[in-house]
């Protein structure tokens, strides 16, 4: 996905990435560096170069470097625009340098490649291309327009032409290549960080609407007692005003209303206890608790056990903890599927000695072909095909994150997922037989969620039996 289509805070938080202070320091090891091969070029080596001219050119790097410093917070970050100045005032003094002294002769030519790569890295597209055409554009020129290099006793120091063409096919190719390379990492670190925020964020919320069920239990039986006293009040006061009917009235109002959010508080500390108390649970249980949210959206969810609609019994079932990353995971794995679904929605759970699955179909056109390879990567850029098809399915242009959200959390689980479509020939693989063969309405994408069982099942709860009145004699 290109920088225009991805989410807004793609694109705005690529800005002020460079802090000024760091290019300072970088410009003072290249003014030390530069002063010191003028030095060793013209005393070391018997060099006949334009001492003023130098001096004046690395002078004006000087002063910039001690204006930024003086005028300038330390924590001065540049803006996508500051940023390619700066960069341009760096290239055009090296420019200026190798133009002094020897153009493409010069074996330092080849640091025109920094300001291209760290444009690469921390700028958007069009600067990239700005200041990677100016320095090729500079190359170019400083093939032909150059100061040569002279030694004291008069002779020309120059490198034979065919070097000189194979030194600037060397450094195109070098612009090019690094400025691409630099790019697409970084493009692609920079995306990563990002949807690892997303889903931390994500997950931020999950265990706080865990923990918040506790905070509802003991607000809930914390409140119990002073809406027991309004209503007592409200009661008496109601007895009293006998011979005011307004005020009777507004009494009983206080005491129906105070009534009203004690069944209302008494309904959210059972929830909240729920919530707080069922760390495990029929791994049954905990999908259908993960699909609730979706099962009124207009498609039928069917939930399947082991090849059947029907329950199995409960002592079959394995348990696995109620934790955030599984219950998210697989809500994000079935509101793509109610997305996408024609109709239907199918949740296949199935497990055998050694391995527990998830599955989710539905019965919509499946995953495009040209993407199926890389769902779950965050921020799916659309291919154009010849068919047309990305054109006409732009809703997959949104679902990248929402997918690498669930796979990145239930892979924390310790899942492996894939990504197929029903009508991939050869989908079924063995053990997978019966569970197409249970879903064969699903004839769109199907997500395979497989967990070793070891590593997912814990040991039931302990049951609590009926209360039993006991004999006070004992």
């Amino acid at each position: 996905m290109s920088e225009t289509t991805q989410p807004y805070f793609y694109a705005s938080a690529r800005s002020e990435w460079v802090r000024m202070r760091t290019l300072i320091y970088l410009r003072w090891l290249a003014i030390f560096g530069q002063t010191a091969a003028v030095a060793v070029a013209y005393y070391v080596l018997g060099l006949d170069l334009l001492i003023g001219m130098n001096v004046v050119a690395i002078g004006a790097s000087v002063i910039f470097n001690l204006a930024a410093t003086f005028t300038l917070p330390e924590t001065k970050r540049l803006s996508q625009q500051e940023t390619t100045l700066t960069l341009l005032f760096d290239l055009g003094q090296l420019v200026i340098l190798l133009f002094l002294n020897g153009g493409l002769n010069n074996p330092f030519a080849l640091l025109i490649l920094a300001p291209v790569t760290i444009s690469a890295t921390a700028l958007r597209v069009n600067a990239t291309f700005l200041v990677s055409g100016i320095a090729l554009l500079a190359i170019s020129a400083l093939a032909f327009f150059y100061v040569p290099l002279t030694l004291q006793t008069g002779e020309i120091v120059a490198l034979p032409q065919l070097y000189v063409a194979g030194y600037w096919t060397a450094l195109v190719i070098g612009i090019l290549f690094l400025g691409g390379y630099a790019r697409r990492v970084t493009s692609e670190t920079f995306t990563m960080s990002q949807a690892l925020a997303a889903t931390q964020m994500a997950l931020a919320r999950e265990h706080e609407l865990t923990l918040l069920g506790g905070v509802v239990a003991a607000a809930a039986h914390e409140m119990g007692t002073p809406l027991a006293t309004i209503k007592l009040v409200a009661s008496e006061l109601a007895e009293e005003l006998e011979d005011s009917p307004e005020l009777r009235e507004d009494a009983e109002l206080i005491s129906s209303q105070a009534e009203r959010l004690r069944d209302i508080l008494r309904d959210m500390g059972r929830a909240g206890k729920d919530d707080l108390l069922l760390k495990t649970a029929p791994l049954t249980s905990i999908v259908q608790e993960a699909a609730e949210p979706h099962e009124n959206r207009g498609k039928i969810i069917h939930f399947l056990a082991n090849g059947s609609a029907e329950q199995p019994r409960l002592e079959d079932i394995p348990y696995a903890q109620r934790n955030p990353e599984f219950i998210h995971g697989v809500r994000n794995l079935v509101q793509n599927a109610v997305d996408f679904a024609k109709s239907t929605v199918w949740v296949h759970t199935s497990w055998s000695d050694s391995s527990i699955r998830v599955m989710v179909g539905d019965d919509g056109r499946g995953y495009p072909p040209d993407l199926l390879g890389r769902i779950g990567d965050p921020f799916l850029s659309k291919r154009k095909s010849s068919d047309g098809q990305a054109a006409s399915r732009p809703e997959y242009e949104g679902m990248g994150l929402g997918l690498f959200i669930a796979k990145t959390m239930l892979e924390r689980t310790g899942a492996e997922l894939t990504f197929t479509n029903a009508a991939v020939d050869g989908y079924t693989m063995g053990q997978n037989a019966g569970a197409m063969k249970a879903m064969e309405g699903a004839t769109g994408a199907i997500v395979n969620v497989r967990w070793n069982r070891a590593d997912l099942e814990v040991d039931r709860a302990p049951v609590v039996g009926p209360n039993r009145q006991i004999d006070p004699s004992h």
